[in-house]
């Protein structure tokens, strides 16, 4: 199916409405992140239904969705290409991971980028040279900054945490909220597997990580260890001591 077929399937389940909550809860607003992006008004349990319909779709209907203007249409060709790359051989995989970088001023949203990210860089430089994540770490896009973080998901989930905690300090003075929770999100990952890997990272960073990468990071330790970083350095002199 084509693309513009395949956007015509997804604007009969668009919902006005819902499009107008959609461009709120996304900040496309002036000078907001998502500045200008569109909606259909499509919810995510439906694109993904569209997803099973069209999973056969061609890598050229899915590079053209990926440039749409229409954000539930980039969603859905990004649902297909994790698909497609789980499922492919290592050309296609090789192909799928080079259309993403070619296009990641397309994967402009976080909800773009935690669907994909992980599953695509993360899972194509898993046993090759990682340093591409660095680079996008210090790119001037939020969005390559985001995709490093969340690409590393791919190995907190194999217990390999040394590039999470590697792009997490690049990011620790990073001056975007979006960014801080990515990377708190991830360090939660990490402790949720090796809590004294994370504190390790805390007791070097914490008084000088954002508050909301800090209270990510630290949103399933015991409360009073919570409380301990949350007043620290403040009101102690030492790193706190774990429960």
């Amino acid at each position: 199916m084509s693309a513009p077929a395949i956007e015509r399937r997804l604007r009969a389940l668009g919902d006005p409405a819902r499009a107008e909550h959609h461009k709120r809860f996304f900040r496309t607003g002036p000078g907001q992140y998502g500045e200008g992006d569109r909606f259909l008004g499509v919810t995510v349990p439906q694109i993904r239904a569209v997803a099973r319909e069209m999973k056969d779709a061609s890598l050229d209907a899915l590079g053209a969705l990926l440039r749409s203007s229409w954000h539930e249409a980039r969603l859905l060709a990004l649902v297909l290409l994790v698909r497609a790359y789980e499922r492919g051989d290592a050309a296609m995989r090789e192909t799928i991971y080079r259309l993403y970088l070619a296009n990641t001023d397309r994967i402009n949203s976080w909800d773009l980028v935690d669907v994909s990210a992980a599953e695509i860089v993360g899972a194509h430089l898993r046993d090759g040279d990682r340093s591409l994540l660095d680079r996008l770490a210090r790119s001037p896009s939020l969005w390559e900054r985001r995709m490093a973080m969340i690409a590393t998901a791919h190995y907190i989930r194999r217990d390999d945490f040394a590039d999470a905690l590697r792009i997490a300090a690049i990011l620790v003075d990073d001056g975007h909220d979006l960014i801080h929770k990515a990377s708190g999100w991830m360090l939660r990952e990490i402790g949720k597997r090796d809590r004294r890997a994370e504190e390790v990272f805390l007791r070097r960073y914490a008084s000088r990580m954002p508050r909301t990468m800090l209270r990510y990071a630290i949103e399933r330790f015991p409360e009073r260890l919570r409380k301990r970083y949350l007043t620290w350095p403040a009101t102690n002199d030492r790193p706190p001591r774990r429960n």
